[in-house]
């Protein structure tokens, strides 16, 4: 069994893991061609504690997973570890279904469809990154749709960038905070968690989604 250590948030000092409030509590950046990002700092409580239960690996948190992919003619390994849970599976704490809900609730007016899936990333240190990329496999190539993260662990930063060039915006994300990503953001923008030097800890980005989009 492999754990990973957390610097814990004075900020996040609670003994419960649970939501706060939406509703007027989401700050909306519009961003340029229809898209725009909601930020909600501290949605999750207790996201230090519930940090240290998927960390654990294996039947007592999630099954992380290695993955090699072919880049500039070489198999090389993905710089995180991943776990992808579809609407069919159970989900390694009922936190997660009590975000979707409210994730699904606060956004049906305009997603007009439930969040489906949870995809989860674990960054274990200053090395691990992804790339600049858009979540476009599916109807996020051709529709609008919504990516809601919830950022546990070390902060790390999220940045966004036009596709095509132009100003990014860079968002330091940790200890149980939201960001949402709507409208044409996965087309017309792209976001990364870039690599740092810097000492920082782990972090797990959970990546809810509606049915279909990847």
């Amino acid at each position: 069994m492999v754990s990973y250590a957390l610097q814990g948030s004075l900020l996040d000092q609670v003994d419960e893991i649970g939501l706060r409030q939406l509703g007027g509590s989401v700050h909306r950046t519009p961003l340029s061609r229809g898209a725009w990002v909601d930020l909600r700092p501290g949605w999750l409580t207790g996201a230090d504690k519930l940090f240290s239960r998927l960390s654990l690996g294996g039947s007592a948190g999630v099954d992380w997973q290695g993955e090699r992919r072919v880049m500039w003619d070489r198999e090389v390994e993905t710089p995180r570890l991943l776990r992808f849970y579809d609407e069919r599976e159970a989900w390694p704490d009922p936190v997660l279904n009590d975000a979707r809900r409210a994730l699904s609730a606060h956004y049906a007016p305009e997603l007009g469809e439930p969040f489906r899936t949870a995809g989860m990333c674990l960054y274990r240190d200053g090395r691990d990154s992804v790339a600049w990329h858009g979540d476009r496999e599916g109807r996020g190539a051709t529709h609008n749709t919504m990516v809601a993260i919830v950022s546990i662990g070390a902060p790390r930063t999220l940045a966004l960038r036009p596709r095509g060039g132009g100003a990014s915006l860079r968002f330091n994300l940790g200890h149980g905070d939201l960001v949402v990503m709507g409208g044409s953001c996965q087309r017309t923008w792209e976001h990364a968690i870039p690599k740092t030097a810097k000492p920082v800890g782990p972090r797990i980005s959970i990546q809810f989604r509606p049915h279909g989009v990847r």
